[in-house]
């Protein structure tokens, strides 16, 4: 027991001894560590000094030099401005010699006006007193004149405006003639070449179309398959179709003749097809007739068609495209109506594009002009007016629909391209050959429309235009009045109506004109 209390006591003693020995051992070791740490600690504040002073006398350099500079900046600168300074001193030095200089001179020119307005009022009242002596002379002679003129000053004086007026009046009358007879020839002048250039340019065939269609055959034996026994075949099918099938030498071939192209184009069509079959009997004959029949509403389509891409057009309705397809079978005087719309169209163009119009407008409207006369019967009216409103039903311009209008006259242009479709159609349609009408009939119409015309006394001249479409007749002044052209007018109108035959309808422009010349010597 007591031992075991000695080795307890024992071992008590040496944990509080060893406890001991570790706490001054860590004791001086932590001492040690302290004195490290001050001894570090004096070193960078020592160092952190030495930065900072030299930091100092861093940023004390810095500001110097910078201070130096901005001295130095601010004396050019200052030096700068002394210069200016010093060169504004001398340019109002220089200002202000010349204001002396000017002073100077404006005083002298005062004096120099001062002494020209008292020669001026003196001139003046010597003026004054002429005017004067000049008026009472003035008085004396008008009192003079009046006694020897018996007339008063007022009286003279219109007497002299009325000479003066009729004068002047007479002058501008002579201006006015000679501007425009220049201004007519340059027109004509400028017309004729336009209007030549589209004709050359538009190489089209003018010819009459013909009344017959020469269909070609595989060999003449078909020319007895085509007559049939005892003329059979050929007796139905010109009953079926409306066309006279003329067989006879013509190798090769047999002629259709109708005034009907569009019968006749049918009976071509229908005959090629029974050529190519072969079969050609009545009931055949009837059946491919009233097939081509059925589908020739496709075909004017077709045409109508290709005549728009031919032309170049876009746009144009389908109804007016097959309008188009359908003048193709009609003829206006023996002239092809399709050819002749073609041919309106490229010649309208053509001035239009001399003319720097509209060329679009004016192809549109001539290919369009005479679509009237291929309308429906539910149309009433002139083929012009009716042409327009089936155009501007369709979608076409309004410039394009009056230029249709206009073509005869039955309403008024607002356009000149209206002018160049109604020129582009007198063209087409006037020339000899381009109707039915040969070359002796076409002179002796023109001459008997211009010999009505000249046997009218008073008539000086007289001369046939547009292919005889229209007359215009020139009477004296002297010896027909301006009353009497409208009577002279209308009894030319019922003597060719009565005495002449002819297509269409005749214009008769009656111009009286009054023509003034003076001569200056």
């Amino acid at each position: 027991m007591t031992m075991t209390l000695i080795l307890t006591f024992g071992f008590l003693l040496g944990l509080v001894i060893g406890g001991l020995i570790a706490f001054f051992s860590v004791k001086i070791k932590t001492s040690r560590k302290l004195e490290e740490a001050q001894q570090n600690y004096e070193q960078i504040i020592a160092e952190a000094k030495r930065e900072a002073h030299k930091i100092k006398k861093n940023a004390e350099l810095r500001t110097k030099e910078h201070w130096l500079e901005e001295r130095r900046k601010f004396d050019r600168e200052t030096a700068s401005v002394k210069r200016e300074l010093e060169k504004e001193k001398r340019r109002l030095s220089e200002k202000e010699s010349q204001l002396e200089r000017r002073a100077e001179t404006l005083q002298r020119r005062s004096r120099e006006l001062d002494q020209r307005e008292r020669q001026l009022r003196e001139k003046e009242q010597s003026l004054a007193r002429r005017e004067e002596e000049l008026e009472r002379l003035i008085q004396e002679e008008t009192t003079k004149l009046e006694t020897i003129a018996r007339m008063t000053r007022d009286q003279a004086r219109e007497e002299l405006l009325r000479k003066v007026e009729r004068a002047a009046k007479l002058e501008a009358a002579q201006l006015a003639y000679k501007i425009k007879e220049q201004a007519r020839e340059q027109a004509q002048k400028e017309a004729r070449k336009i209007i030549a250039t589209a004709i050359q340019r538009c190489a089209a065939n003018h010819t009459a179309e013909s009344t017959v269609t020469v269909v070609p055959l595989p060999s003449d034996d078909m020319k007895g398959r085509i007559i049939g026994r005892e003329g059979r075949n050929i007796r139905a099918f010109e009953q079926l179709t409306g066309v006279e099938v003329i067989i006879d030498d013509s190798p090769e071939a047999v002629t259709l003749s109708s005034f009907n192209p569009r019968r006749r184009e049918i009976a071509r069509l229908a005959l090629e097809r029974l050529i190519q079959d072969g079969r050609i009997h009545p009931a055949r004959i009837e059946e491919v007739v009233k097939k081509v029949e059925e589908e020739f509403d496709e075909y004017v389509r077709q045409v109508g068609e290709e005549t728009v891409l031919e032309l170049g057009l876009t746009g144009i309705h389908p109804e007016l495209q097959k309008l188009i397809g359908e003048m193709k079978f009609r003829t206006s005087y023996g002239q092809n109506l399709l050819q002749h719309s073609k041919e309106v169209a490229h010649l309208a163009a053509l001035m239009a594009a001399e003319l720097g119009l509209n060329v679009e407008y004016a192809k549109r409207a001539g290919l369009l002009h005479d679509i009237g006369k291929v309308a429906g019967e539910e149309y009433e009216g002139p083929h012009a007016l009716v042409g327009a409103r089936i155009a501007k039903r369709y979608g076409e311009n309004d410039l394009v629909a009056n230029a249709i209008a206009a073509h005869h006259e039955e309403e008024e242009p607002r356009s000149a391209v209206a002018f160049v479709v109604a020129a582009a159609d007198a063209i087409s349609g006037s020339r000899p050959g381009a109707r039915r009408e040969s070359l002796e009939a076409y002179i002796k119409r023109i001459e008997k429309l211009e010999q009505i015309a000249r046997s009218y006394n008073g008539v000086t001249k007289a001369y046939a235009i547009q292919a005889g479409r229209e007359i215009r007749i020139l009477v004296s002044s002297n010896r027909v009045s301006d009353d009497e052209v409208k009577n002279l007018a209308e009894e030319i109108a019922h003597r060719i109506e009565s005495e002449m035959e002819y297509p269409g309808q005749i214009k008769i422009t009656v111009i009286r004109e009054t023509r003034v010349v003076e001569y200056a010597r």
